[in-house]
């Protein structure tokens, strides 16, 4: 059997195909949907890449954009999220595409990947798309910018650098996907986590008007966009650092290495104001930057699948011990940087009674970063289906639970990646409830080919499906003090 040859509008890819019969799927892996952002460019919107000539191999994975390396999150292994961390090259603005062998006209899924705005790539394991591609959907995942290439605020270049790429890779999928056996005219884009917060912003965005049909929003935030004030502390912060004026002109001179290696010297900085929170909590310097949150943005009108996990937070704290080690103190700090002191507290303590400390930290920051920021998209949006996901990994001595990034591999159908499993793995050691991929997956499908993904609408209290937990088919329920954070 030949390997496949698609003609794209910069030129020809040989991709491989991988099983046979009706599981057959193409591969197209690292290719270009605009040029590679070097030097000034590195700083300006993405351009058309300037094509090649004869066949270019796809065969294995590229670049990856500049970032530090990113995978260790104390007990638990998150090497499988991140992937391989900085793969230096040129051309990394590029796409993988996982087609059917016979596809004509499928569905296309588009997914942007988190990292909190500075790590991340289409290398990590998670993101195989195979199993979509056997069910039918073509699957494209790509890079985008990253730190202060692509987020960093700067008086003289565009904002959002990281978002103008995800913009141009559907601009280069709405030209190119039927090609790979595509419908350029059923596109879904989905994201988790910054890149679920990218999805919002791309639906409260005039210029990307037409290039989406559909949006899933898996643990992303509306609420979670940078105000200038805050994005200027932060180019100021990155300035010193390097001792440079705090414009593009001066940073465009400056290596990747450089400005790879300051990124962890701006984690932790002050980013309140009088009136607005830090709403990553000090988790990352790099953000959106915009005059109104997606949420409080007019959004585009398609169909919005969005959610949560019921314990978001416990990524944050379980793997250190801070679910057993965090104090009356700890609490209170956590929910101050959220505004969420005094009556708001109490109230969440009324919420959460069987809770402990970590366990009520847990939920302030879940809420913080992600929970309040996606019932408020879901409002705005005023049709959107909510989900949340319940089930609780066994991990870390069982205190991992429905933590951030769990539900990932059930929806990419990566149950069976080594690295996921085993006590420091995101899955732990007993056997995952392979009914729960397969119930996600489907639910992923019907929504991406129909916009209707098994239940009604979200209208003021619910209704909310759940994965996993109380009231799902598959998988354990999360404890009685967790909340439906969607």
């Amino acid at each position: 059997m030949s390997e496949p040859i698609v003609t794209t509008t910069a030129g020809r890819v040989l991709g491989r195909t991988a099983g046979s019969g009706d599981n057959a799927v193409r591969r197209f892996l690292a290719v270009p949907y605009a040029a590679p952002p070097l030097g000034t460019g590195r700083f300006a919107p993405p351009r058309p890449h300037e094509g090649w000539t004869g066949v270019r191999d796809a065969l294995a994975p590229g670049p990856t954009a500049p970032q530090p390396r990113r995978d260790a999150f104390g007990a638990l292994d998150m090497s499988p999220y991140f992937g391989p961390g900085w793969v230096p090259g040129d051309d990394y603005l590029t796409v993988n595409v996982w087609a059917p062998r016979e596809a004509r006209r499928s569905p296309v899924m588009v997914f942007v990947h988190g990292g909190g705005f500075v790590a991340g790539s289409t290398s990590a394991d998670l993101y195989d798309g195979a199993a979509f591609a056997r069910d039918g959907v073509v699957l494209v995942t790509l890079n985008y910018r990253l730190g202060i290439a692509g987020f960093l605020d700067l008086p003289d270049a565009p904002a959002n650098r990281g978002l103008l790429d995800v913009i141009a890779a559907l601009r280069w999928v709405r030209s190119n996907i039927a090609g790979f056996g595509g419908d350029p005219d059923n596109v879904t884009l989905f994201g988790q986590s910054a890149g679920a917060t990218i999805v919002g912003a791309v639906l409260a965005t005039p210029t990307a008007a037409g290039l989406v049909h559909r949006a899933i929003v898996q643990s992303g935030s509306g609420l979670g966009a940078f105000s200038a004030e805050q994005a200027a502390r932060v180019t100021r912060k990155a300035a010193t650092a390097l001792g440079i004026a705090p414009t593009a002109a001066a940073f465009a001179h400056v290596p990747d290495e450089p400005l790879v290696r300051v990124v962890p010297e701006l984690a932790g900085l002050d980013l309140r104001t009088d009136d607005r929170p830090d709403p990553l909590m000090g988790l990352s310097a790099f953000s959106l930057v915009l005059e109104r949150q997606p949420a409080e943005s007019p959004l585009a009108d398609v169909d919005l699948l969005i959610g949560t996990n019921a314990e978001e937070g416990n990524l944050y704290l379980a793997p250190q011990g801070g679910l057993t080690t965090s104090t009356e103190e700890d609490v209170r700090a956590t929910a101050t940087a959220h505004g969420a002191a005094g009556p708001f507290l109490a109230a969440y303590r009324d919420r959460h009674p069987a809770a402990g400390e970590g366990e009520l930290r847990s939920a302030v920051l879940g809420d913080a970063l992600f929970g309040a920021g996606s019932r408020r998209l879901a409002e705005a949006h005023g049709r959107a289906h909510v989900y949340e996901f319940a089930w609780r990994s066994p991990a870390i001595g069982g205190s991992l639970g429905a933590a951030h990034t769990v539900e990932l591999p059930y929806v990419f159908d990566r149950l069976g990646l080594p690295a996921l499993r085993g006590e420091r793995g995101l899955l732990g050691a007993p056997e995952p409830p392979a009914a729960l991929a397969d119930e996600m997956r489907a639910t992923w499908l019907a929504f991406a080919r129909t916009g209707d993904p098994g239940w009604p609408v979200f209208t003021g209290g619910g209704p909310i499906r759940r994965f996993g937990g109380a009231g799902s088919a598959t998988g354990t329920a999360a404890p009685r003090h967790s909340r439906a954070a969607g």
